[in-house]
């Protein structure tokens, strides 16, 4: 599944922070995109699959 994420980089610890807009519980951060992405993606596998059903209304 193919899904777009929110990012921005904080001034204080320089990190990239990101969130999936719809999943309260899908945000992480990380040092460069790659990591962010990639930590976004184990977030996101984590979720029960009854967070989806909202995608489909």
């Amino acid at each position: 599944m193919r899904t777009a994420a929110v990012v921005e980089r904080c001034p204080a610890t320089r990190l990239r922070v990101g969130y999936v807009p719809g999943f309260p519980e899908a945000h992480s951060q990380g040092a460069a995109l790659d990591e962010l992405n990639d930590n976004l993606k184990e977030v996101m596998e984590t979720l029960p699959d009854d967070n989806f059903s909202n995608l489909f209304l």
